[in-house]
């Protein structure tokens, strides 16, 4: 019986020691303009490590760039961090981070650290203010590097995962990842739409996620307005997965560009893509829909150094698959090409393509140009195969069909289609060796 007791007094004293080292910290907005970044930084040091960190409903006024270091914690963000629109004070480089190697982007919002979760519970977020960023640069130059901040950055960041988030108005990337492992995004609205009719129309450069320099990264349930890459596969991203995905506008889900830095080698590696809608909007709010999936690299020659210019660089990128995908009047479905940022008597590129499967594609292209791979005569394209792929041309038109320098088969989804899949896979191999280099 003694022994027992004893044994429960320790076990109460145990939970009671493990109660008073796990804090809980709980914020609300200042509210009147006022600014919240020193309680919103203040809470993350204190409870960021080991710790819970609860964000109350309502718009929280941060005034300058943020790091949240969280390591075996949890943050509950049910409100908003309003990242002010002073586009002067951002774009000065001392108040934005440049964690992001490549096209040496800016960042506002960091978050770092290992083991951690991150719910934003679909009420909360960030908002970007970004109308402001759009109108401006219709009577400014841009170009990356320029110093517009991404929303959301991930850097070296392990085992985390941000879930039911939203962004609202980024001023230009709406998230990237960076130099980080086994990282989970399961729901994520990014919305980039204009809401000034005087603007109506005009392509907002924005991008719904690049993965650079990352491996083990899931991208679940995403749903992104924007006006650029939808999903951008940069150089260096290993075993990605992205499920349920839904593009408005833009230029596509794109792998690239590779190949820009000269001394460095470009690797893009088991990718699976899946249940992926591409959507074309009213032009009023985006004017395009310009791609469905397309893979792009710099050519063998240096043009120029980054972030604006480059090329030269080597490397490859293979086993990437894209299933059940369904576009709706985008210009070109299907696109590969090796001359980014290049001139017509550049040298050829070295980065390879291989490995590319394509399966189960519907709905309708625009144009009758449904496939386009024009691979480099120095790297040639190899691997790649088509299953199930129905796209729509307009009525009257013939589908074409480009392929040079690439190896590639075409099959029948399955034995109910096997007749008119073998006709369109004939036509299909008859159009693709005619531009076969």
């Amino acid at each position: 019986m003694g022994f027992s007791i004893l044994s429960f007094l320790l076990a109460a004293c145990f939970a009671s020691s493990v109660a008073q080292s796990t804090p809980t910290c709980t914020l609300s907005p200042l509210g009147l303009g006022l600014d919240d970044t020193d309680q919103v930084l203040a809470a993350i040091a204190r409870c960021g490590h080991g710790g819970h960190t609860v964000f109350r409903g309502g718009t929280y006024n941060i005034t300058r760039k943020m790091t949240w270091d969280l390591v075996d914690s949890k943050v509950d963000l049910h409100g908003y961090l309003s990242f002010t629109p002073d586009i002067d004070y951002w774009l000065n480089t001392l108040n934005t981070y440049r964690v992001v190697f490549i096209q040496n982007q800016a960042s506002w919002f960091v978050i770092t650290g290992k083991d951690f979760e991150v719910d934003a519970h679909n009420t909360g977020g960030i908002q970007g203010n970004g109308q402001a960023w759009w109108e401006y640069f219709t009577t400014h130059a841009k170009a990356d590097g320029d110093g517009r901040p991404i929303a959301l950055t991930l850097f070296r960041a392990r085992h985390g995962i941000i879930r039911n988030f939203a962004i609202n108005e980024q001023p230009f990337w709406c998230n990237c990842i960076a130099e980080s492992q086994s990282v989970i995004y399961d729901g994520m609205l990014c919305n980039a739409s204009n809401a000034n009719p005087a603007f109506a129309g005009t392509k907002c450069v924005n991008f719904g996620i690049n993965t650079y320099r990352s491996d083990d990264i899931s991208l679940l349930d995403w749903d992104i307005t924007c006006g650029d890459d939808c999903l951008a596969i940069k150089g260096n991203s290993t075993k990605i997965s992205a499920r349920n995905v839904t593009c408005r506008g833009g230029n596509g889900i794109a792998f690239g560009s590779l190949g820009q830095y000269a001394n460095l080698s470009d690797i893009v590696e088991n990718v699976h893509l899946q249940d992926i809608q591409l959507l074309r909007l009213d032009p009023a709010v985006q004017p395009n829909m310009q791609n469905g999936v397309y893979f792009k690299s710099w050519d063998g020659s240096i043009n120029g150094v980054p972030p604006t210019g480059g090329g030269g660089g080597t490397g490859f990128a293979k086993n990437i698959t894209a299933m059940n995908v369904m576009l709706d009047r985008v210009n070109t479905p299907l696109h590969v090409y090796q001359t980014n940022g290049g001139h017509s008597l550049d040298l050829p590129s070295n980065l390879t393509f291989g490995g590319l499967h394509f399966i189960n594609w519907s709905g309708t292209a625009l144009g009758n140009k449904l496939v386009d791979i024009e691979c480099s005569i120095a790297a040639t394209c190899t691997g790649i195969t088509f299953s199930g792929f129905n796209v729509s041309v307009p009525v009257g038109e013939a589908p074409q069909y480009i392929c040079q320098n690439s190896e590639f088969r075409a099959m029948p989804q399955d034995n109910r289609d096997a007749t008119d899949g073998q006709n369109n896979l004939k036509q299909m191999r008859f159009m693709m060796r005619r531009h076969t280099m």
